[in-house]
C-alpha cells in the first residue's frame, strides 16, 4: 500500500558470543554485515569496523572484501557463513590462531575516556570493575537498543 519503512536495528550479539567454530564475535560480524546488506543497521553502527571485525578477518585470515561480498550478496544463514569460512580456511580452523584471537578480544580494554562514556551514559559507576571491552560494548548496546525504542 504505502510501502513500510524498514526499523533500523542495534546489534545485540554481544562480542563475547562464539558460534559452533568457538571463534568470538564472528557471530556479531556476520549479523551487523548482513543487518548492513539488508538496509536495516543502525547508523551508528560499522557493517565492519576496525576493531574487532577487522581482528577477527585478520585472525581467520580471511579477505575484507570477498568476506563481506559473500554475505552481502548470499544471505547466508550464521551456519552457512560459517561453513564459508571453513572453504576458505581449506576445511579447518587453526586452533592456536582461534585462540590467540580469542584471548586478544577478551583482553582488549577500552581507554579511559570510552569506558567512562559507556558507563556514565548507562548510570553505571566507574569503579574500576568492568574494564575489558566486550561488557563495556554491551552495555553501549544495550542502552542504544533501549533509547531506540523510546
Amino acid at each position: 500500500m504505502f510501502g513500510r519503512r524498514k526499523t533500523k536495528l542495534i546489534p545485540t550479539i554481544s562480542s563475547g558470543v562464539a558460534g559452533p567454530l568457538g571463534v568470538l564475535h564472528l557471530p556479531r560480524f556476520w549479523s551487523k554485515v548482513l543487518m548492513d546488506a539488508k538496509g536495516v543497521l543502525h547508523e551508528d553502527y560499522p557493517a565492519c569496523g576496525a576493531g574487532f571485525d577487522q581482528m577477527v578477518l585478520d585472525g581467520l585470515g580471511l579477505d575484507k572484501d570477498a568476506t563481506l561480498a559473500y554475505i552481502s550478496e548470499n544471505s547466508p544463514t550464521y551456519p552457512q557463513f560459517e561453513a564459508w569460512v571453513l572453504e576458505q580456511s581449506g576445511g579447518s580452523l587453526d586452533q592456536a590462531a582461534v585462540d590467540e584471537l580469542n584471548a586478544a578480544i577478551t583482553g582488549y580494554n577500552h581507554d579511559d575516556d570510552t569506558r567512562g562514556s559507556i558507563l556514565g551514559a548507562s548510570g553505571v559507576e566507574d569503579d574500576g570493575s568492568v574494564l575489558d571491552a566486550v561488557n563495556l560494548n554491551n552495555l553501549d548496546d544495550w542502552y542504544e537498543l533501549h533509547a531506540s525504542l523510546g
